[in-house]
């Protein structure tokens, strides 16, 4: 929401001085400005909003490593736009390269510019692959969503540059046709070139951000269609087929796609023939042309056309998942992802250069020392390559965005009806045996277990003005089924809390005085609280659990995680949970200033952490 704000201040930004200012540079110091604003104001929005510890997925990490997955959303983003730009803008090496081969024919260009497409993925691919790398590492799969979340934030501004192009693109045509005069002309074709290239910078943004949010959509497919922890083995040789197939998706989807626009031209050509023949006087302005004759042409074929291509994004998913099951399309969603987000991007590109390379004819280029204008033999060669460009940009390469979101959408749906039922050691823990357990040592904790005095629960409570934690204290037991625990509680002595953060003694005591009154803790009414666990789920590394959490009379469900390290004797239990102080009854003070405004100062999670220190 903030980022639609900041993309229409960054679109103040986008001035220039004369008609010879940089066009390029003033749309992209709107797009930066936007993005750099959306990262500094996510910096105190994750701040606020977010506890100073989550776990999710039974992924452990901080709100500040949240705020670095956004950074790097938009870092991945601005790359995007900055590695688009060089491959597609007129005057860089890539379009050169097209010119340059457009001076020995029509085959060459159609050469330069597919090797111009295909060497434009080489740098995305990298600048992505490095993004979900880095935000998994953040944060696990959620950082990857909030990466994507990030890129996604400047979406308005993003939009409005890619909107540019085709806007530019008509509005040079209206010139054209109205007989404008020729500076007219020239100041839309200087826009037109721009908008091509802030085109193929929207596409790319897409697919990058198609590529992350595919990720997550991945992620939670495979969590619903294979729970308990099971993972998709491309070892298996229905998972590699179903990745065979996903490959090729895209490119029999590009394929119909491609063909439809040439059918459409066809028959568009042929209207527009019949016209000059039929109707005298066209060209020299002294006749109307049936004009909603072609834009029906159109219509229909985008209608009628996409049929096909639509079937397949929305079928293949449902059948290969009831026919074959979760893993086989796990595989087909792999193989469609990383296909389409390659021919994206390759399209996207080479249709842009294309394009650029036949614009740069307007105003004369040099090939091998001579000057070559339009209707020149070279500049033909260049019209045949943007008119193989056209499709490629403008709808086989961006439907790719559509094609990834659309199939793991549909997956994600029939997730729930495909499912399979957990098997093995990774189960739950409580009726499946493990074979090791999480210290790699030989022992099996088993049985019932006491805590001793060292253990402790921490508590994290967060502020507008910062946070605040402490500990307290608690004794308890817990029974071990399996290697983890499958039951027990931990009575908490809420007399106890202490708080470790405040230096000095008179604060600390007022803090604690606080926190010991009726609105908070009411200790002494209730001077105990209660943590139960009630069963356990082994994860790779950690155990995921389910219990209840009782403070001043109320019980409310809580899941956490937790980590085992033990010897034949002891074992220690360390592990975290976030309970919602508003369900408890806990307010920040009393009186109506503190109904209305000071219960707003602090945040409704409160983070816990246990170090439970158990011995046989």
């Amino acid at each position: 929401g903030l980022g639609i704000i900041f993309s229409i201040i960054g679109m103040l930004f986008v001035k220039i001085k004369d008609e010879k200012g940089n066009v390029q540079a003033a749309l992209n110091m709107g797009n930066y400005s936007s993005i750099i604003i959306t990262g500094i104001v996510s910096f105190f929005l994750v701040r606020w909003m977010l506890p100073a510890n989550l776990i999710i997925r039974g992924v452990e990490f901080s709100n500040m490593q949240v705020f670095y997955a956004i950074i790097l959303g938009l870092v991945v983003g601005t790359l995007m736009s900055i590695i688009t730009e060089y491959y597609t803008a007129m005057g860089k090496r890539p379009v050169l390269s097209i010119i340059k081969q457009s001076g020995t024919g029509h085959a060459t260009n159609i050469i330069g510019g597919l090797s111009v497409g295909m060497e434009s993925t080489v740098l995305p691919i990298l600048v992505l692959a490095a993004g979900i790398y880095g935000s998994f590492e953040l944060a696990g799969l959620y950082g990857v969503a909030i990466a994507a979340a990030g890129m996604m934030a400047t979406t308005a501004m993003q939009l409005a540059i890619d909107a540019f192009g085709p806007i530019a693109d008509n509005a040079g045509g209206i010139a054209e046709m109205s007989q404008l005069p020729e500076e007219v002309r020239g100041r839309t074709d200087n826009l037109d070139a721009v908008g091509n290239t802030t085109a193929a910078t929207g596409k790319g943004f897409a697919i990058a951000s198609a590529a992350l949010t595919s990720l997550a959509l991945f992620a939670a497919f495979v969590g619903i269609a294979m729970p308990n922890n099971q993972h998709i083995d491309i070892y298996k040789a229905n998972v590699l087929a179903g990745l065979f197939v996903g490959g090729m998706i895209p490119f029999i989807f590009s394929s119909l796609a491609i063909a439809a626009v040439g059918r459409a031209a066809m028959d568009m050509v042929n209207e527009v023939r019949r016209q000059f023949r039929e109707i005298p006087g066209i060209m020299e302005y002294k006749a109307k042309p049936e004009y909603e004759k072609c834009v029906a042409i159109s219509t229909k074929a985008s209608l009628r056309e996409m049929m096909a291509p639509g079937a397949i994004a929305l079928i293949t998913p449902v059948l290969v998942g009831f026919l074959f099951g979760p893993e086989v399309l796990g595989g087909l969603l792999a193989g469609v992802t990383v296909s389409g987000v390659l021919m994206g991007m390759f399209q996207s590109n080479a249709g842009g250069a294309w394009d650029n390379a036949k614009k740069s004819f307007e105003k004369g280029v040099e090939i091998d020392g001579k000057m070559y204008y339009k209707k020149s033999e070279p500049h033909k060669a260049s019209v045949t390559g943007d008119t193989v460009g056209d499709p490629f940009k403008d709808t086989s390469g961006p439907s790719m965005n559509i094609l990834i979101k659309l199939m793991s959408i549909v997956s994600l749906i029939i997730a729930p009806h495909i499912a399979i039922e957990g098997t093995g050691e990774e189960g739950t823990v409580n009726s499946k045996a493990s074979t090791e357990n999480t210290s790699g040592t030989s022992a099996m904790l088993g049985g019932f277990y006491k805590t001793t005095d060292a253990s402790e629960i921490t508590w994290n409570a967060k502020k507008i003005t910062g946070a605040h934690n402490g500990n307290i204290k608690g004794k308890g037991s817990f029974t071990f089924t399996d290697g983890s625990i499958s039951g027990g509680e931990y009575l908490v002595d809420m007399t106890t809390i202490s708080n470790l953060d405040i230096n000095d003694e008179k604060s600390k005591g007022e803090l604690i005085g606080h926190l010991n009154s009726p609105d908070f803790f009411d200790v002494a009414k209730f001077p105990t609280a209660k943590f139960t666990i009630t069963e356990s789920t082994k994860m790779d590394d950690h155990f995921m659990f389910k219990g209840n959490l009782e403070i001043k009379g109320i019980t409310k469900p809580i899941e956490g995680m937790y980590k085992i390290n033990q010897s034949n004797s002891e074992a220690v239990a360390t592990g975290a949970f976030v309970f919602d102080r508003t369900q408890y009854d806990i307010k920040y003070g009393s009186g109506k200033f503190f109904n209305d405004i000071g219960d707003k100062l602090i945040y409704d999670e409160v983070s816990i952490g246990f170090d439970i220190k158990l011995e046989k």
